[in-house]
């Protein structure tokens, strides 16, 4: 059975995928951030994230061959050594107060002249970065303004003055 084995193929065989995942890491670490397909890069999101929280249990480890370990378990992912220093020593620091979600995917807008592929842009988060907020449904539009409260509503004459 199959259960739970889903990952996006990519069109190449398991090794060629895990070698191109490895690059664009390493590239995506070192320059921040990086433009490719959407589908690569929708791939590559979990797969940098799951090395970043490595690098955030390294930093807090108490015991040296703990984040060794995480360390050695990071460059089997990423198979290149100044990209995993790098994260490990300088960018981990960026990703501290988060609790997820380091990366972004923005769809950049002409498809690839060749292929007509759709394009991405994906880059790290900053750590002072808050997002957005999701709108909870729809907005209803506003209702004519009500009096307040404790104020007096404008009052027409009464009957008994009118007469007088």
């Amino acid at each position: 059975m199959r259960h739970n084995k889903h990952h996006a193929s990519l069109g190449v065989t398991r090794e060629h995928r895990k070698a191109m995942l490895s690059n664009m890491g390493a590239s995506l670490i070192k320059h921040g951030r990086i433009e490719t397909t959407l589908t690569k890069a929708k791939a590559l999101r979990p797969f940098i994230e799951k090395v970043i929280t490595k690098a955030k249990k390294a930093a807090v480890a108490t015991e040296k061959k703990d984040a060794l370990h995480l360390r050695r378990i990071a460059l089997t992912d990423i198979r290149d050594e100044g990209a995993i220093t790098l994260l490990f020593n300088e960018k981990v620091k960026q990703f501290e107060k988060r609790s997820g979600g380091y990366t972004r995917i923005y769809k950049l807008g002409p498809q690839r002249v060749g292929d007509s592929a759709e394009m991405a842009l994906i880059e790290f988060v900053g750590a002072e970065d808050t997002g957005y907020s999701k709108s909870r449904g729809k907005k209803k539009g506003k209702k004519a303004a009500k009096p307040a409260a404790g104020a007096p509503a404008a009052e027409a004459p009464k009957a008994d003055e009118a007469k007088s």
